[in-house]
This record gives C-alpha cells, sequence and structure tokens, in this order.
C-alpha cells in the first residue's frame, strides 16, 4: 500500500469517478473524507465500503458552492483524521444544451459548482499545506475542457479553467513540496455517461480510437499514481484519459 496512513478529502465522492478513486484510495491504505449533497444512502452505503478495507472513513453532506460550508468540512476532517495530505476536486454537474438555448442560470449553476467549488476546497486545505510544508493534489478536468465539445460551453469552460487554475497553483506552491495535477478523462462509464442517448453514445464511440468508454476504475489508478512518489517529479500537468480520442 503506497500511500498507508496518508489523509484524504475528496469532493463528490458518492457515485462515478469520485466513488472509484475513494475505493483505490483505501486500497492503498488512505483514510478518506468525502462529500455528497443529496443521496445519504448512498454516502453512508459507500462509508461501509471504505472502512471494510481498514481505513477510518466520514461522509459530510456539504454544498461545495458554500466556502463557509467548505471550511467547516475541511476544519472537521482535520480534527478527525488528526491532519490531511492529499486533496482530489472531483465534484462536477452538467447542463448541456446549444448555447443559444443556454440560461444565465444554466452558466453559472456549472461554474459555481466545477469551478468555483475547486476555488473553495483548495482554498480551504492550501494554508495547512503551506504550513506543514507538503500535500498533493489533484484536480478532475475532462476531455471537454481539452478539446471542447459542442453544446458543453458551460462545462467546458470549467474544466479548461481547472487546467490553467491547475498550472498556475503548481507554480505557485511547488517551493514548499506540494504538487498540483489534473486528469481529464473522456467518455467514462458513469451516470453521467449512462444518461446520454445511445445514437449520440455510438457516435462518440466512432472518435474514439480504442473503441470503447473507459472505466472508472481506470481514472482512479492514474490518480493514484499522481499522489504517489513514482510521479515525484510531476506538477502542474494535465493527463488525458480518453482512449485516443484528443489525440
Amino acid at each position: 500500500m503506497i500511500l498507508k496512513g496518508k489523509n484524504a478529502i475528496i469532493s463528490g465522492g458518492t457515485r462515478g469517478i469520485g466513488r472509484a478513486i475513494a475505493l483505490e484510495l483505501a486500497r492503498q491504505g488512505v483514510n478518506v473524507s468525502f462529500n455528497y449533497l443529496k443521496s445519504e444512502k448512498e454516502a453512508l452505503e459507500l462509508v461501509k465500503e471504505l472502512e471494510k478495507l481498514n481505513v477510518k472513513a466520514k461522509a459530510y453532506c456539504v454544498d461545495i458552492r458554500d466556502l463557509d460550508a467548505v471550511n467547516e468540512w475541511t476544519r472537521r476532517t482535520k480534527e478527525e483524521f488528526g491532519g490531511l495530505d492529499i486533496l482530489i476536486n472531483n465534484a462536477g454537474i452538467t447542463k448541456d444544451k446549444a448555447l443559444l438555448f443556454m440560461e444565465k442560470s444554466d452558466w453559472h449553476d456549472v461554474i459555481d459548482t466545477n469551478l468555483t467549488g475547486v476555488f473553495n476546497l483548495t482554498r480551504a486545505v492550501i494554508t495547512g499545506f503551506l504550513k506543514q510544508k507538503s500535500g498533493n493534489i489533484v484536480n478532475i478536468s475532462s476531455v471537454s475542457g481539452v478539446i471542447g465539445v459542442a453544446r458543453q460551453a458551460n462545462y467546458a469552460a470549467t474544466k479548461a479553467g481547472i487546467i490553467g487554475f491547475t498550472k498556475s497553483l503548481a507554480k505557485e506552491v511547488a517551493a514548499y513540496n506540494i504538487r498540483v495535477n489534473a486528469v481529464a478523462p473522456g467518455f467514462i462509464e458513469t451516470d453521467m455517461v449512462k444518461t446520454l442517448k445511445e445514437d449520440y453514445k455510438n457516435q462518440m464511440l466512432k472518435e474514439i480510437p480504442m473503441a470503447r468508454f473507459g472505466a472508472p476504475e481506470e481514472v482512479a489508478k492514474t490518480v493514484v499514481f499522481l499522489l504517489s512518489e513514482a510521479s515525484s517529479y510531476i506538477t502542474g500537468q494535465t493527463i488525458i484519459i480518453d482512449g485516443g480520442m484528443a489525440a
């Protein structure tokens, strides 16, 4: 277990990529704190799964858009675990529409969750990381933020913003032994992808050289690599996990 004894905080941990990351970290011996917004049942089920892997696990109902709530979540996690070593900014939503039909609320809801949420949680943990002169941050971007996807102007803007955020913060904190990287998944088999229409999914498959969607576990294993000593000289980078779609 290459990360045994570390403490992690993850936004959006109950489903999809966030859930896969939480489980993979627990398999590596990492204690995990994650937030949820709607499903307490799913959150408590995940806590039980994580605890079966012999780590501490805590779930908090927190709106990632609320800085005060995020600060309290972070404070309680540090108190419970005795500190923090790892931050995973994963929480995100989509409200896909052609720009012509996109409402102001569609824009702001996605920006506030996907991008301001990253600021809120990172701001909440960065002081502690700087004081202890160590820390590791992985931000979940998207291939949409790299190459753009039609009808995702709001989502693509947030995910491209996360890449810029990652690069800037990496330069800012590298001297303090803090690394900041991102992963940009393509089409991954999550609830978000399952809701897409079949004809659209078939169209997307034609654009993926590997001719399949990815698995959340494949993203999670890449995240673990970025958190491990195997990537000790990597910071400010974005690893694209998309089966060759953006190649």
